[in-house]
C-alpha cells in the first residue's frame, strides 16, 4: 500500500449547502429545470457557476420529465416585434381546466407583450362578450388600456360586444389568422407555463380555491420568477427598468 493511500483523508463536501438549496428550490418549483434553478440562486444572492448547478442538479436526479405533446406539421413562422414600452400591445386568450366535480373553469389570460407581465388571469365558469368588456373596463381603472390587443378568432373576441367596446375606446383589435397560434406567440408561451406550473400541479376542489391558487401563481410569476428572455429579471423588475429608461429618454413627459 502506498503512503499516499494510507494517509489519505477525504475532504469535506463544500457543495453541501448549495445542494440543499437546489433541492429546496426544486421541490418548491417542481417544473423548474437546471437553468431556472440557477437563475433563482443568482436572484437569492448565490455566486455560483451554472456548470456546477447543472452538475449537482443532475447528481440529485432532479431532471424534469417532459410531457408529451402532439406532433403538428411545421409551418413558416412570422417573427413578432416586441413593443418598446408597457401598455402598447396586450395579448389575450382562454385556457380551460376542470374542478374536482368535472365542471369547467374558463381562465382569461392577459399578457403585456413588452414586459411579459401577467396583467390578469380571470377564472370563471363562463366568460362571454359583455363580461369580457366589463373585465377590461376594471383593468382600465387600475392599469390603463393598451393601444393594440392581439387575440385569436374566438367568438368572445370577434363578437359585437368586443368590437363595439374597442371602437369606443379607440383600441385596435388585431386578430391572428385561423390555425396559426404562432402569430400570438407571447400568450401561447405564457399559457404553456401557466398550465405546466399551475394547472397541472393542482387539483382544484372548487372555483374559489382555483381563484386563490391561480392568483398566487400569477403574483409569483410577475414578482419572483426570473425569465431567461429578460436577462434573468422578473417581469415586474423588467417593467420598472423599461419605465426608468423611458423617463430618462423623455424627461418632460
Amino acid at each position: 500500500m502506498s503512503a499516499s493511500t494510507l494517509r489519505y483523508r477525504p475532504r469535506p463536501d463544500r457543495n453541501g449547502p448549495l445542494s440543499e438549496q437546489i433541492l429546496f428550490l426544486a421541490h418548491r418549483h417542481r417544473r423548474y429545470g437546471a437553468g431556472m434553478i440557477y437563475l433563482k440562486l443568482r436572484q437569492s444572492g448565490w455566486v455560483v457557476n451554472h456548470k456546477r448547478v447543472e452538475r449537482l442538479y443532475g447528481l440529485a436526479g432532479l431532471q424534469v420529465r417532459r410531457r408529451k405533446r402532439k406532433k403538428v406539421p411545421s409551418q413558416d413562422r412570422q417573427p413578432l416585434v416586441r413593443p418598446i414600452a408597457a401598455n402598447q400591445v396586450w395579448s389575450m386568450d382562454f385556457v380551460f381546466d376542470r374542478t374536482a366535480e368535472g365542471r369547467v373553469i374558463k381562465c382569461l389570460t392577459i399578457v403585456d407583450d413588452a414586459t411579459h407581465e401577467s396583467i390578469a388571469i380571470v377564472a370563471e365558469r363562463a366568460i362571454g362578450g359583455y363580461p369580457l368588456t366589463r373585465l377590461l373596463d376594471q383593468l382600465a381603472s387600475t392599469r390603463g388600456l393598451p393601444q393594440v390587443i392581439r387575440t385569436d378568432n374566438g367568438k368572445e373576441f370577434f363578437g359585437r360586444a368586443m368590437l363595439t367596446w374597442a371602437k369606443l375606446c379607440g383600441i385596435q383589435l388585431r386578430h391572428i389568422e385561423p390555425g396559426k397560434p404562432n402569430q400570438n406567440a407571447y400568450i401561447e408561451s405564457f399559457n404553456g407555463r401557466f398550465r405546466d406550473e399551475c394547472l397541472n400541479e393542482h387539483w382544484f376542489t372548487c372555483l374559489a380555491q382555483a381563484r386563490v391558487l391561480i392568483e398566487s401563481w400569477r403574483r409569483e410569476y410577475n414578482e419572483e420568477r426570473p425569465k431567461k428572455s429578460l436577462g434573468g429579471l422578473t417581469p415586474s423588475a423588467y417593467a420598472r427598468q423599461l419605465a426608468a429608461k423611458s423617463a430618462t429618454l423623455n424627461p418632460g413627459l
